[in-house]
């Protein structure tokens, strides 16, 4: 007889647990259905944003003449940083008019040159820098364009 109260008792308990867990499971549930989100933002982002959207369909606006597509030539790829950094400094010492961009893309470090419109003009500096530089290629990017006198 004593076992079997301790069966029916064991049983109760795994039962009143059971329910207990499954209530709880669904007040967390519908509890977290109830919130609501409130977005606070300045007002004035939203018109800062759209004025910029609307200057760089402009063709003759400063922010659509800053940028465009070009081509640069990739110097050095490799995971070492002071090895890019002695890249960069290497080109900037043989063509300091040309400028340089330093990149990490994980795992590798990028040094490119140039903001060249035509592909034509990334190769000539590519043939004369093959003696200084082993792994060289040319890359279609966004590149900034020379800013130009609007008086003219």
């Amino acid at each position: 007889m004593k076992q079997s109260n301790t069966i029916s008792l064991t049983g109760f308990l795994v039962k009143t647990c059971g329910v207990a867990f499954f209530i709880l499971l669904a007040l967390s549930v519908s509890a977290q259905t109830r919130g609501t989100v409130t977005e606070v933002k300045d007002p004035r982002i939203d018109s800062v944003i759209a004025k910029r959207i609307e200057l760089s369909k402009q063709p003759n606006s400063p922010i659509a003449q800053n940028s465009g597509n070009g081509f640069r030539v990739q110097i050095f790829m490799g995971s070492n940083r002071t090895d890019a950094y002695n890249a960069q400094a290497k080109f900037n010492n043989l063509y300091p008019d040309i400028k340089t961009y330093l990149q990490y893309v994980e795992p590798n470090f990028k040094v490119k040159a140039g903001d060249f419109k035509t592909r034509l003009d990334a190769s000539r500096l590519m043939e004369q820098l093959r003696k200084q530089f082993t792994s060289l290629i040319i890359l279609s990017e966004k590149i900034n364009l020379p800013k130009t006198d609007s008086n003219d």
